[in-house]
């Protein structure tokens, strides 16, 4: 069994039907949302953007660490279990093993994201309107500023 799990076995269980939504984007984000089975489709802006089925696999985790809402929305496609993690902040700072875990996953997405976006570049290299792959790109590489109030 992935460590992980055995890290959110003590907290509640949630069970979806298919077309059940378990995060909405632009909702208030306050759980962290752990795959325990099934199938979920991740949702930007009305555009599918990911089809999930990784036991381990986490939602909410941006929201958390950017401190806003729902960046995505995340439905079912069939029966699906999570567990649901309540405060999440707390949840994160007394456990090592999931803050790795998350920052693990990740990595793992801005890796692609860059290997994606180079690919990208490398296809239209000579078009002008690649200066938008050459700012994402910079600001995935940098901490971004925080905005000021």
């Amino acid at each position: 069994m992935n460590p992980f799990l055995q890290t959110v076995a003590e907290y509640p269980g949630r069970e979806f039907v298919a077309g059940d939504f378990i995060l909405r984007q632009g909702d208030a984000c306050t759980e962290l949302h752990v795959l325990l089975e099934g199938d979920v489709e991740v949702i930007r802006d009305d555009v599918r953007v990911a089809k999930i089925s990784e036991s381990g696999s986490v939602f909410g985790e941006m929201s958390l660490l950017l401190g806003g809402p729902c960046t995505a929305s995340v439905r079912a496609l069939g029966p699906v279990r999570v567990a649901s993690i309540l405060r999440p902040r707390e949840f994160l700072a007394s456990s090592a093993d999931a803050s790795l875990h998350i920052a693990e996953l990740l990595a793992h997405r801005i890796d692609a994201l860059n290997r994606y976006l180079v690919d990208v570049k490398h296809q239209y290299e000579g078009h002008d309107h690649l200066g938008m792959v050459d700012a994402v790109l910079d600001a995935l590489m940098h901490r971004p500023r925080k905005k000021k109030a």
